[in-house]
């Protein structure tokens, strides 16, 4: 018996083909990823448990609703700082093969079961690090995420060195985006919040980062 939620399933598999159009394999491997993670849940904490009924739109179309905001024609490498359990990163990474993904968590026993994850899934443009981001090697990318990885001022005190001002900042903040934008001091950007489709009260943080003032 499935663990997931029907009705929530239904409807995130109904998103991912209006707005991404997902081929039949790459919903397999997202299948195959949540299967998976379930059962990992239960030797490491990588969810909260309460979520995993609603994975499909809690995890899956939270992290897809990202590519909607990805210049595809420009992107070629993605930053996915805290990957965590994978979100976005392995989500992304599956329903956009063109980009290289490089999925950075300082905790070893989550990158190992990661780096499971993308061997059985057959992920080959996906890159784990088990590091954290102060001692990754000075890289430029075209697109970075972070979700629920640290407050904003100090995620760019950390990051703003992988940027460039072309670089698409993808940062979901739950509640605190828009409070969090409106108290960011010391940058130049151009971010804006975005709605999140999976909360009506969360938002996204979008945009470019120029530099510090």
């Amino acid at each position: 018996m499935s663990v997931f939620d029907k009705e929530d399933e239904r409807w995130a598999r109904n998103w991912l083909q209006d707005h991404l159009v997902p081929t039949e394999a790459q919903i397999d491997q997202i299948a195959h990823f949540l299967s998976a993670l379930g059962e990992e849940s239960d030797r490491q904490n990588l969810i909260a448990k309460g979520t995993v009924p609603f994975s499909w739109s809690r995890h899956v179309v939270d992290s897809a609703q990202l590519l909607n905001h990805v210049p595809r024609e420009t992107s070629e490498t993605w930053l996915d700082l805290g990957t965590g359990a994978g979100f976005p990163g392995i989500v992304c990474a599956i329903l956009a093969p063109h980009i290289s993904f490089t999925l950075v968590e300082q905790r070893p026993l989550r990158t190992e079961w990661l780096s499971r994850m993308c061997e059985s899934l057959r992920l080959a443009n996906t890159e784990i690090v088990t590091a954290n981001v102060s001692a990754l090697d000075d890289r430029k990318f075209d697109v970075i995420s972070a979700r629920a990885f640290a407050p904003l001022p100090r995620l760019l005190r950390l990051s703003a060195a992988f940027s460039t001002t072309r670089t698409a900042w993808l940062l979901p903040k739950g509640r605190s985006a828009k409070q969090e934008l409106e108290e960011l001091k010391g940058w130049r950007h151009m971010f804006h919040v975005e709605q999140s489709v999976t909360d009506p009260q969360s938002g996204i943080i979008i945009g470019n980062l120029l530099g510090r003032r």
